[in-house]
């Protein structure tokens, strides 16, 4: 291999160099759930490792490294959800859904971001405003002339699953008990006196545990504390997934560069790092690194120590050291896997910790995407498609007749209830319930 080629290796990177290794096999396409319910999206396939060779053609000039000359994608990869199961099943390790996104960047690179993409990627601001005028804003995004506003306008389907904004942020919610308890044992932060990384996990809440669900969260803390971990919570931003999911790579950059900077130290001090939404710490183990190309030693630290919080868990259970005096909860409950989840590649931890509940009957629904994909559901010209792949799911739901499902994704969970009107919970916050009937933790475990 020659200098030039190394160099034109080094700037194309992994993601698009992997196209060559596609096998043509199809395998891609025949479980794409997008694919399977729309004639819009050719297929991964079409849209990746085929359309990858067109835009990687390069040129090479006698006196220096080739250069990559990349041409504008075709437009149908924007109807790829990015749900990541075309990577998952590729024979070849071929980055499918990572060069798709990569292709939606280029595509919308040195335009001006369309509003309803900038709005979607803008969590904090909006989270911000929403809890700050909760009562008001909740009723807007529940009005039905509103909601036709917004779709009009925006572009923002009006029967999209938007969700309620909490009245007080996560984060002020801890801020207030720490002072109740003096600044004692109710969640540190960089402010305070940190146990030691064996005593203590470091808490990514992410933006809907923050500004919608802080009852996730803190169902998250409680677990750990009866497991003998405390909770340190940094300050961060949003992970930049809705950003990079809408191309906007450039800010996605900076919040990755935010949080790495608030958590790298962490990592590096050996405390693990945990979150509640599957698509957080996707985003943090994966996708800084596939995506926004950090490939840096914070990067690679903060990635080496990022936990989905029911993997945490179950690690702790194999390890002998999880309290499993779970009480009693009889009950069915239907459980979908969020494909953000599969993408982690750890199996289904959820699952294995309901084994744990008494009484607890867990269902795999074994159903591959919920359809909405974070945001792509939300738009006006991808929601129909979103319902129609997460319909098997919801049928599904509907014929358990169960009185809630669980759900490790947050957006999952907002979408199976507007499509069902079955409430669906976190993980955590069923395993929460079972600790707490109980009762007082055993002394010992």
């Amino acid at each position: 291999m020659t200098i030039q080629d190394v160099v034109w290796r080094a700037s194309v990177g992994e993601v698009g160099l992997s196209a060559d290794e596609c096998l043509k096999c199809n395998v891609c396409t025949t479980v794409c759930p997008v694919a399977r319910v729309t004639d819009l999206f050719p297929g991964p396939k079409y849209v990746g490792p085929q359309a990858q060779r067109f835009r990687l053609a390069t040129t090479l000039p006698p006196q220096g490294p080739s250069t990559p000359i990349v041409s504008s994608p075709d437009a149908t990869v924007d109807y790829c959800s990015g749900c990541g199961m075309c990577t998952l099943a590729c024979p070849a390790d071929v980055k499918i859904a990572e060069m798709n996104s990569r292709a939606r960047a280029s595509m919308k690179a040195g335009h001006r971001p369309r509003l309803r993409d900038w709005l979607l990627g803008q969590t904090d601001l909006v989270g911000t405003l929403g809890v700050a005028t909760a009562p008001l804003a909740n009723w807007s995004l529940h009005n039905r002339l509103f909601r036709w506003l917004v779709e009009l306008v925006v572009g923002i389907h009006r029967k999209a699953p938007l969700p309620k904004f909490a009245r007080r942020t996560l984060r002020s919610r801890l801020a207030a008990d720490r002072r109740a308890a003096g600044g004692r044992d109710v969640a540190a932060d960089a402010a305070s006196a940190e146990p030691p990384p064996d005593r203590a996990v470091v808490l990514f809440h992410g933006c809907a545990a923050n500004y919608y669900e802080p009852h996730v969260a803190l169902a998250a803390i409680e677990v750990l504390r009866r497991n003998g971990y405390e909770t340190i919570v940094p300050e961060q931003v949003c992970c930049g997934l809705p950003r990079i999911s809408n191309g906007l790579y450039a800010s996605a950059r900076g919040r990755a560069r935010t949080n790495l900077g608030s958590l790298a130290d962490y990592a590096r001090r050996g405390y693990r790092i945990v979150g509640t939404s599957t698509s957080c710490t996707h985003t943090l183990k994966a996708e800084y690194r596939e995506m926004l190309d950090l490939e840096d030693d914070d990067a690679q630290a903060v990635a080496g120590a990022t936990w989905d919080i029911c993997e945490f868990l179950l690690d702790l259970h194999e390890q002998g050291r999880l309290d499993t005096g779970f009480g009693r909860l009889e009950a069915t409950l239907p459980y979908h896997a969020p494909c953000q989840l599969r993408g982690h590649g750890i199996g289904l931890p959820a699952l294995d910790l309901f084994a744990l509940v008494p009484g607890l009957d867990a269902i795999d629904l074994d159903h591959d995407c919920c359809g909405v994909a974070g945001t792509y559901g939300l738009k006006k010209e991808k929601y129909d498609i979103a319902m129609a792949v997460g319909e098997p799911l919801f049928r599904k739901i509907r014929e358990a007749d169960a009185p809630r499902a669980a759900c490790d994704s947050e957006t999952c969970r907002w979408q199976i209830e507007l499509a069902t009107s079955t409430p669906v919970k976190h993980p955590i916050e069923i395993l929460a319930e079972a600790y707490a009937a109980a009762g007082e933790p055993a002394t010992s475990r």
